[in-house]
């Protein structure tokens, strides 16, 4: 049973709550982008290689992946409003002590307490979305909720490109700070609160295993071309992970109340999109990492060109979002996620033939293109993980998503960085035509893993998702 504070939602906070859900989306969204058009300039003031850097994107998604899990516990032991207010502040703060740093470490650590306060923005979000809104109504619902959060990638790469000419790049972290305090404000005013009457204790065991495994194997991964361990001391490394990942799933087997609900990946639609997501992100997710070195350490090109560069995907994603619902009401998801997975890897492909004689309007053109596709894409799986679920499964459903969600991320980027560093053997003495064919490499290493990713989308059939395509959604009066 679920005790709700505010057992009816008006038609104001119903209006308001996609816009209240998406400070967070946005926060997160613009901090990421700003930082990712920074890496070059960061490095130089922190005298670490570029590639390096993978560190402070990596430990802020691996965060994620390992405080995530306890978010539904989170959510359902203190409710939602204010679980998700103190993902905020915490956020907030964290962004804050990232201005301060002074070297990489602690940059790395301040990234970490960043990432405990979007663990819990991710999934408490779209859980309040999920309990708020009918079926019918959630694609066109979770739409409303990205849309703003486009806002930060369309303002990152351009304000982190400023920032980073004008001023100290410390700058591009105390930009959070305003934004984080208005949407405590609005936060605590607006949003709803949802929660447990009885909730059940907190899976310790659970916890201890699957955060030890992540972390250890996230390690493996950002260490992995940069230390002195051998190939034994590597590959022991990765056993211990996979070890720690199977007592966790053994762990499952005998709980009443694990910290992820495994069982819910018997349910066709949920397991496809939560497999689709970390399987395609893999080649996705290191595209926003090696574009900027592309574009600033390979081409020369300035921070605020760089940044210029990647508006137009931001731009594509937010213009055409309302499309979507209709796109995915016609020809469903199956035909969708396996055409537009293709088309994805395309692109991506495509990317690789950039050079210093490539036509600005052409690289406007593939961002531009780029950015639709993999906005319809995310849409389709995050609206398909909630295809099948009822209200009772909706939190633990929301956690694994985004659980893997953001595993997927922070794997995307080691995986780009470990690629790149295949292909560009001197990271420190590296040419600019040297720089440019070890990334066009690592695209075309990317591209081929997010086409391959098109096989779990086959396991789909033909009316899979229809509970949340198949209606015109009833979008709020906004």
């Amino acid at each position: 049973m679920q005790a709700r504070e505010n057992t009816t939602l008006t038609a104001t906070a119903k209006r308001l709550l996609p816009w209240l859900v998406a400070v967070g989306f946005f926060m997160e969204s613009l901090d990421t982008t700003i930082l990712n058009t920074a890496v070059p300039a960061i490095a130089m003031a922190l005298k670490v290689p570029p590639l390096s850097m993978k560190a402070v994107l990596a430990s802020y998604t691996l965060s994620l992946a390992v405080f995530i899990p306890v978010s539904g516990w989170m959510a359902n032991r203190f409710g939602t409003r204010r679980v998700f207010g103190s993902a905020i502040g915490i956020f907030t703060l964290g962004s804050f002590l990232c201005g301060l740093s002074t070297d990489i470490h602690m940059l790395v650590a301040s990234r970490v307490l960043q990432g405990c306060g979007g663990a819990m923005m991710i999934p408490v979000g779209r859980l309040t979305m999920v309990r708020s809104f009918a079926k019918a109504e959630l694609i066109g619902a979770m739409s409303l909720v990205t849309m703003p959060g486009l806002i930060g990638p369309m303002l990152g790469p351009i304000l982190g490109g400023l920032i980073i000419a004008y001023f100290h790049w410390s700058i591009i972290f105390f930009v959070n700070i305003p934004i984080g305090l208005f949407g405590l404000y609005m936060v605590y005013r607006h949003l709803p609160n949802y929660r447990e009457q009885r909730n059940h204790p907190l899976d310790i065991i659970g916890l201890v295993l699957f955060s030890s495994a992540i972390s250890l194997l996230s390690y493996v991964l950002e260490v992995f071309g940069e230390t002195s361990l051998r190939s034994a001391e590597i590959l022991g490394l990765l056993a211990m992970s996979a070890a720690l990942l199977v007592a966790y799933g053994l762990h499952t087997l005998g709980a009443a109340h694990p910290l992820l609900r495994l069982g819910l990946l018997r349910i066709r639609s949920f397991r496809v999109a939560v497999t689709g997501n970390l399987f395609t992100r893999l080649g996705i997710g290191g595209i926003p990492f090696l574009l900027p070195l592309l574009y600033q350490v390979g081409l020369g090109f300035s921070p605020i060109q760089s940044g210029l560069l990647m508006i137009p995907q931001a731009v594509a994603a937010m213009s055409l979002k309302l499309t979507m619902p209709h796109i995915l009401r016609k020809f469903g998801f199956r035909r969708v996620l396996i055409a537009n997975t293709t088309a994805v890897g395309l692109i991506i492909f495509l990317f690789s033939t950039i050079d210093a004689g490539t036509a600005i309007w052409l690289i406007v053109l593939m961002a531009f293109t780029y950015g639709f596709l993999t906005s319809l894409q995310y849409t389709s799986m995050n609206s398909l993980a909630y295809a099948d679920v009822n209200e009772r499964e909706a939190s633990g459903a929301s956690t694994i998503a985004s659980t893997v969600q953001q595993m997927a991320v922070s794997f995307g980027v080691a995986t780009a960085s470990l690629t790149a560093a295949v292909f560009i053997r001197d990271r420190l003495h590296a040419t600019a035509p040297e720089m440019i064919h070890g990334i066009h490499q690592a695209l075309w290493v990317l591209g081929a893993l997010t086409i391959a990713s098109t096989i779990v989308f086959t396991d789909l059939k033909k009316n899979d998702g229809d509970a949340v395509s198949q209606h015109k959604a009833a979008l709020p009066n906004v």
